[in-house]
Parts: structure tokens; C-alpha cells; sequence
């Protein structure tokens, strides 16, 4: 637990991985993050510095952890002309947690070794609550000596390691995370259609939900969606503009296979709605909002 470790992205994920770690024994040792304020109140809580440049990160840590938005954001932290992770880091090493497009992760995994440092893909399958309690579902992609090096620390953020998961080379585990997200925002649009429905039947949405749980309807997101979209309780654990993002990694990933894939297609269709009519911010349960009866009306239908 010698290592000192920095944190790039410290809003509820990236906060509460922090805290798990600190917990554990580890020297959290510098946080950063554009809201300002966010990383003064993670520091004050950890006994961090709170940095003002990426550069004063990398300059006092070992290993650094990455969780921010999208690959735009990833761009600005690993490739600012005028600050950047990348100074100073050799010897360091990176841990990305965000869920990126796989080509980000191959490029950065290269442009680390050229600045002597390393990287690894830690995409996350879990949520807030699970990054507290060290039981997150993490995927790793990069040179299997620097998933070895790190796993000890990786373990105590998942189920004592067995929510910890080796994928392969660079980009693979980012590729199995969009696959994952895409099967799970299809499955939640899906399951406010099926509600939607059901409501307008005049069915009972508690014994209907209690029938998709035994029978061919189940669904993981039926348990952590399906109340949620009945009392239309969306606090934000994975926010619509985020279901948008991740479905359109797998699509462009299937447009270079040249596959069609309708169904993906028309769930991020729904999410990128979601985000034109200023929900996007809502949690990904938010969907329903579209597909109920009664319950939002469209800004284009009031053009």
C-alpha cells in the first residue's frame, strides 16, 4: 500500500472510489477535477491535496485514476497543450474508468509508453452505491503484467476480486463495456414499453412487475428500474445522457463491422431524445417519461 494515488474526476463514481480506497489504507494523495469545489470537498474529507494543474498530479502520485465523461473530456486531461497528465509521468501508471470509445485506449496505452509510463482500462459495470462499498464489476484492458501489478489495489474496489475481470489488450475491455451497455439500454427502454403498455391496459403495474419477475421478462433492469419508472422516481445513478453516449459506442462499433443492429439503434434513438428535450440528466429509468401516457410532452409537439 506504498503507492500513492491520484484521482482525475472526482464527481459521485470517482469520489466514492477514492474514499473505498482511502478506507483500505491506501495514501490518496491528489484529487482534481474542473468543478473545483467537488475536489475541495473530497480533499477535506481524505486528507488530499486538491491540484490545480493535471501535471501536479502525475508529479505526486504513483498511480493516477481517470473517471471522467466521455473521450472528449479524456482528450483534455492526457493531451492539453499546455497541461497534461502525460508530463512527468514516467514510471507512472493510469487506471481509466470511464467508458470510452476503445480507440482512445489503444492510443493512450502507446502515448504513455512513450512518455515511459502505463496504462489500463478499469471500465466500470456497477453504480454510486457499489463504488462506496468496494463491490464495483470492473473489466480490464491492457498488458496483463500491469493488470497483475495492480490488481491487488483493483480487488479491494470489487467484490474481493471477484467482480474483477481480466478481458484482454487495449480497447477490449472498453469494447465488452459498450456491448454491456448497449444490451442494458435496450432492455430498459424495452421494459418502460412494456409498462407504458400495461398502464394503458389499465393493468396493475405492481402485479405486473411482479409477473415480468417470474416469468421470460425478468431482466436485471427490472429490478433497479422497474419501481422507479412506476412512481417516476428518476434520481440520477446513470444518467440518459450517458445511456446516449455508451449506445452510440456500440453502434459505431457495429457500423465498422457492417452489422445492423435495429435494436440498438432505436434504444439510442430514444436516449438521444431523451437528451433534445432537456431529460438527459435524468437516471436512464427516465426513458419512461417518453413511452407513458400523459407524462411529458414533446418540444417538437409544441413547435
Amino acid at each position: 500500500m506504498a503507492e500513492r494515488i491520484g484521482f482525475v474526476g472526482v464527481g459521485r463514481m470517482g469520489a466514492n472510489m477514492a474514499r473505498r480506497l482511502k478506507d483500505c489504507g491506501y495514501t490518496v494523495s491528489a484529487v482534481y477535477d474542473v468543478n473545483r469545489s467537488a475536489a475541495e470537498e473530497v480533499a477535506r474529507e481524505i486528507g488530499a491535496a486538491v491540484c490545480r494543474s493535471l501535471a501536479e498530479v502525475t508529479a505526486t502520485s504513483d498511480v493516477v485514476f481517470t473517471v471522467v465523461t466521455n473521450d472528449k473530456a479524456m482528450a483534455a486531461v492526457f493531451d492539453g497543450r499546455k497541461d497534461s497528465l502525460l508530463v512527468g509521468a514516467k514510471g507512472r501508471v493510469f487506471i481509466n474508468c470511464a467508458t470510452l470509445s476503445p480507440k482512445v485506449h489503444r492510443d493512450l496505452e502507446k502515448r504513455a509508453a512513450k512518455a515511459g509510463a502505463e496504462s489500463l482500462e478499469a471500465c466500470m459495470a456497477s453504480s454510486i452505491p457499489q463504488a462506496r462499498q468496494g463491490t464495483l464489476y470492473l473489466m480490464c484492458g491492457g498488458k496483463a503484467s500491469v493488470f497483475e501489478r495492480m490488481k491487488p489495489m483493483l480487488t479491494q474496489l470489487t467484490n474481493e476480486g471477484a467482480t474483477l475481470r481480466y478481458i484482454g489488450t487495449a480497447g477490449k475491455a472498453a469494447e465488452v463495456k459498450a456491448l454491456v451497455n448497449m444490451v442494458m439500454n435496450i432492455n430498459t427502454a424495452g421494459l418502460a414499453e412494456g409498462l407504458a403498455l400495461g398502464q394503458a391496459l389499465g393493468l396493475d403495474l405492481s402485479m405486473l412487475r411482479e409477473v415480468f419477475s417470474q416469468t421470460g421478462a425478468n431482466s436485471r433492469v427490472l429490478q433497479t428500474d422497474g419501481e422507479d419508472m412506476q412512481n417516476r422516481d428518476h434520481s440520477c445513478f446513470f444518467s440518459a445522457a450517458h445511456a446516449a453516449k455508451d449506445s452510440g459506442i456500440a453502434m459505431a462499433l457495429g457500423r465498422q463491422k457492417k452489422l445492423t443492429l435495429p435494436l440498438a439503434s432505436a434504444s439510442l434513438k430514444q436516449f438521444q431524445r431523451m437528451v433534445k428535450e432537456g431529460l438527459g440528466e435524468l437516471d436512464k429509468s427516465g426513458v419512461a417519461e417518453l413511452t407513458f401516457k400523459g407524462r411529458h410532452r414533446s418540444k417538437r409537439r409544441k413547435a
